[in-house]
């Protein structure tokens, strides 16, 4: 019953959730400058240089400012582009740069040190950085918008918005509800 689904955010972190262009980001902010603003698997790619399932892994080693985790020290996007488009995921990054095998990588025994040094706290950072996707949430068919609770308005009266109760009570009656 559902075509697509769309995260309305740009949150780098969602880019791990997009599939294909079933399951897409939506950026408004691209939109608002008159920018496509639709993100799916293979705008993920073009941005972080590897697929959805890796993003966890990017920012496990370059560190996201906004959700406050540094990443490792000499990681950059680029280098972690190139090293996880070739193998994927943290746990399967070689330990020794010798055994590496990312051609135009630069500093890769720097990197490999770092990573090595520090690849506990890779792993802490994919898992700060990991959404997790295994929440039970019913199936689409129980999603039925009845329409506002009778505590709505109170909680928007609470929220200093008690116009957001009046607008929702008008959609659900212009839907029947």
């Amino acid at each position: 019953r559902v075509e697509q689904v769309r995260i309305l955010s740009p949150d780098k972190d969602l880019g791990q959730c997009v599939v294909g262009v079933r399951v897409v980001q939506i950026d408004r902010r691209k939109m608002s400058k008159g920018e496509d603003g639709l993100v799916n698997e293979a705008a993920v790619i073009a941005k972080f240089g590897v697929p959805p399932s890796s993003i966890a892994d990017y920012l496990g080693l370059v560190g996201d400012t906004a959700d406050g985790f540094p990443g490792l020290p000499g990681w950059g996007a680029k280098s972690a582009s190139a090293v996880l488009a070739r193998y994927g995921h943290i746990e399967d990054i070689p330990d020794a740069p010798g055994q590496w095998d990312v051609p135009g990588l630069r500093g890769a025994v720097k990197l490999a040190t770092s990573l090595s040094e520090n690849r506990e706290l890779a792993f802490l950072f994919r898992r700060i950085a990991t959404t997790v996707t295994t929440v039970p949430v019913g199936a689409v068919a129980e999603w039925h918008w009845d329409g506002p609770t009778a505590d709505f308005a109170d909680f928007c009266a609470d929220l200093g918005a008690p116009r957001l109760a009046e607008k929702a009570a008008g959609l659900a009656r212009s839907r029947g509800r």
